[in-house]
Order: structure tokens, then C-alpha cells, then sequence
């Protein structure tokens, strides 16, 4: 398969499993241990290796909630905990659910591999929680490192998606009601700050799509046939035990 083929059928289920231990019970746990909710835990969690940094830059990085709403939670919760620490627990958190998750998937290693190749191969500059996600260690068993590697490779796409729709003249707000009406309340926003959308955004939508796959098909183009098609079967087989 080419990179683009490869591209689409990859990122989706990325983008759906890198998601999947962020409420689970046991990651709920581990930031009630913190003193910190199950919200406070997912903002701190994903956001801290940024370091205890103004909401702004939070704002930056997760794109799509509204400032205010990033500005309470993020704030009340580097009250509880440091971010860093917290930081570190999410990522914890991710690795024991690989761990039970994934212990007995068929071609774990070989798709481990395949996520290292991109992950190593991925440039980070202008993607901050990119960049602060692949800096934190990895670890060492398989089920746990193939969990971390497909939320991290879900914050590739994530950084470079808010670029791509900047550099396509979307405001983030539009670009999130157009993906996903349902969540648009969800993340802060009011029913009365739904935007009116226009043909001329879903065609920078569009334009955007295409250009966060410019953005990452060097890095997925490192894959040669094999590592190709480790990825995919090696996704498919993860979304069915998850």
C-alpha cells in the first residue's frame, strides 16, 4: 500500500484507541490517589509534560475547549497536584491498561516496532504536546509500550491537525463543531456559541484533512511493506481486544 492508503487506514483507529484508557476505571484511580477528578485528571494528565504552565498555553495545545472552561479546570487542578507528577501518572496509567488489555495480542512486537519507526521518524517542531508526550520515557514490555506509542502517535496527529486547520483559515471552535457537533457543548462552549458554518469552512475543513496527511506522511512513509502492513493488522487485531 502507498503512504496515503496506509495513512487512512492507520490514523482512524489511532485516533479511536489512544483515547481509550483515559476514563477507564483503573486511570480514574489513579487520579482519585492524587486528590484529582476523573476531568482534572484527563487535563493534567495530558497536558502536564508541558510543565506548570499558564492555561494559555493549555489552550494551545488541546485546541478545542473553550479558554475559559481550560482556564478553571486546569488552574483548580495544578492546585491538587503538580502537572508534571500527574503528567507522569497518566502515563502510568496508559501502560497498565495496555498491560491488561493486550497481553495476549497476536503481533504485538512486530506492530510495536512499526509505532517505534514512526514515532522516531515524526519531527516535532510546532507540535508542543507532541513533542512533550514523545519526550517521556517508554516502557520496556510490549503491551504497555504499543498502548503508550498509540496515544502518543494520537498526539502527532492532534498537533498537527490544529496547524493544519490554522493554516487553512479555521477558527478552532468551527473546526470542532464541524468534526463532532455532539462534543461541541462537552468541551465549554454554550448552545449559544454554536457557529454558523459555511461552505467556505467544510472546504478548509477538507483542505485541512489533506494537509495534516502532508504533515505526517513522512513519517508513516518510513514503513517499508512489511512494517506497512504490521501496522494495520497490528491495529485491527488491537480495536478487537479493546
Amino acid at each position: 500500500m502507498d503512504t496515503a492508503d496506509l495513512l487512512a487506514a492507520a490514523c482512524p483507529p489511532i485516533n479511536t484507541m489512544g483515547s481509550a484508557f483515559y476514563f477507564a476505571p483503573a486511570t480514574l484511580q489513579r487520579g482519585d490517589a492524587l486528590g484529582l477528578d476523573g476531568f482534572r485528571f484527563y487535563f493534567l494528565g495530558r497536558g502536564g509534560v508541558l510543565g506548570d504552565v499558564e492555561p494559555r498555553v493549555i489552550v494551545s495545545a488541546f485546541g478545542y475547549f473553550k479558554p475559559s472552561l481550560v482556564e478553571h479546570i486546569w488552574d483548580t487542578a495544578r492546585q491538587i497536584a503538580p502537572p508534571r507528577e500527574a503528567g507522569r501518572a497518566y502515563r502510568d496509567a496508559c501502560a497498565e491498561f495496555g498491560r491488561e488489555a493486550l497481553s495476549d495480542l497476536p503481533g504485538l512486537e512486530p506492530l510495536g516496532r512499526s509505532l517505534d519507526a514512526v514515532n522516531a521518524a515524526a519531527d516535532p517542531i510546532g507540535l508542543a504536546l507532541y513533542a512533550g508526550v514523545s519526550a517521556e520515557p517508554l516502557a520496556d514490555d510490549p503491551p504497555a509500550r504499543v498502548m503508550q506509542l498509540v496515544t502518543t502517535l494520537r498526539e502527532l496527529r492532534g498537533s498537527a491537525h490544529l496547524v493544519a486547520i490554522r493554516a487553512c483559515g479555521l477558527e478552532a471552535p468551527v473546526a470542532h463543531y464541524l468534526k463532532r457537533p455532539n462534543d461541541f457543548t462537552l468541551f465549554g462552549w454554550g448552545e449559544d456559541e454554536i457557529p454558523e458554518v459555511t461552505e467556505a469552512d467544510r472546504q478548509a475543513l477538507a483542505d485541512a484533512e489533506r494537509l495534516t496527511d502532508d504533515l505526517l506522511r513522512p513519517a508513516f512513509g518510513v514503513l517499508d511493506p512489511d512494517g506497512a502492513n504490521a501496522l494495520v493488522d497490528g491495529l485491527a487485531a488491537m480495536h478487537d481486544a479493546l
